[in-house]
């Protein structure tokens, strides 16, 4: 049996071999680095595939949620509201800028941003929201945009884990994740469904006015070379990672197949123990599984991670402290218990193993080890 890992990114990369290396040679040899034709090429093919306007290449996803916030003029102070259960670069961007994150509670079966407290938090002084795609499936964005509506505010949406997942409005339509807000950013880490082979990330938006200053701001800032219209700052995806990504690109669809056939197998293993509780599927988007994320109840979480390790099995957490309990974030407004189901989540949820490459052994053996960890 193959060595098992969370990402297993040699297996994949041995089906794309060619493709890669060409295109990758293609760009020391025409020595075009920087702003290439390949970024250029990615670039379009990810607006054909996504079906938005514009995309506009970034140094990675932190940066893509940055220069978002960077276009959208907002003053120090002014509120942005963001989920407490994620990755910790939503709220850092948000505070780097001067702007004020109001963290706010999630979801217990999607773990994605709850609803009704975004409307809670919201104040004169709050500017935009910034929902996350939890792990690879779209928060309720029909209700987000509404309430966004309703009170003028921006929506970017993270889509940093969920690039491919399809969100379903109630009228039919459909929409790719990070395509419904005024913009939506994500990432190309190495780890994620569409990866590059370092830092990478994008943003989307159908805005032409939003598109041309986020471009340059992502260009220090620049219209025409050496006149600096805006404050910004060096964000580009170099033309060697471009090449990857379009090498990959076109087999997005078979890796989100691949992701999702790997977690109908988890869900079927599990099903009915009365210690996991598998991820949810919400009805209005699909799932691509960038992370596959049990609840654990009535079991010691960290126990059974240990006995997974044991066994050669990697397991996650993410994320063992939510974003309020963080201490570069500690704000009087909040304590423990303000928020209990990140904090239930945080002590309770594990992620396994969820890539491309994941064979009919490597589930049976992972499984049976997970069945086994739990009793």
């Amino acid at each position: 049996m193959k060595k098992i890992q969370m990402v297993d990114l040699k297996s994949q990369y041995e089906k794309i071999r060619e493709d890669v290396n060409t295109g990758i040679q293609e760009v020391i040899d025409t020595t075009t680095f920087i702003k290439g034709g390949k970024v250029n090429d990615f670039q379009k093919n990810l607006e054909a595939y996504l079906g938005v306007k514009h995309v506009i290449p970034t140094g990675n996803g932190t940066d893509a949620l940055q220069i978002a916030l960077m276009a959208l003029g907002l003053k120090p102070g002014e509120e942005v509201i963001t989920p407490t259960f994620t990755f910790i670069a939503t709220a850092e961007v948000v505070a780097l800028l001067g702007l004020k994150p109001i963290v706010v509670d999630v979801e217990e079966d999607t773990f994605n941003i709850s609803i009704e407290s975004i409307k809670k938090a919201i104040t004169p002084k709050t500017k935009a929201i910034v929902p996350v795609h939890l792990f690879g499936q779209c928060a309720n964005m029909e209700a987000i945009l509404e309430i966004a509506k309703e009170h003028n505010l921006f929506v970017v949406e993270d889509a940093c884990q969920a690039i491919g997942a399809e969100y379903k409005f109630k009228n039919g339509s459909k929409k790719q994740a990070g395509c419904m807000g005024d913009i939506g950013c994500t990432s190309f880490f190495p780890s994620k469904n569409l990866g590059c082979y370092g830092d990478g990330g994008a943003i989307f938006t159908n805005d032409d006015d939003l598109a041309a200053r986020m471009r340059a701001i992502a260009n220090h800032g620049m219209v025409v070379q050496y006149h600096h219209d805006f404050v910004g700052v060096n964000s580009r995806l170099d033309s060697i990672q471009a090449a990857v990504l379009n090498a990959k690109l076109p087999h997005l669809n078979e890796y989100i197949a691949a992701r999702q056939k790997a977690s109908a197998t988890y869900d079927k293993a599990f099903a009915g123990n009365k210690h996991i509780i598998t991820p949810v599927h919400f009805a209005s988007s699909t799932h691509v599984f960038h992370q596959y994320t049990l609840k654990l109840v009535g079991v010691d979480r960290n126990a059974v991670q240990a006995k997974l390790k044991e066994k050669n099995v990697p397991a996650m957490i993410y994320y063992p402290v939510p974003l309020h309990l963080q201490k570069a974030y500690q704000d009087p407004r909040y304590k423990a218990g303000d928020f209990p189901v990140a904090e239930k989540l945080s002590a309770c949820v594990l992620s396994l193993p969820m890539h491309t490459e994941l064979d009919d052994e490597q589930m049976n053996y992972i499984t049976s080890a997970v069945l086994e960890a739990v009793k």
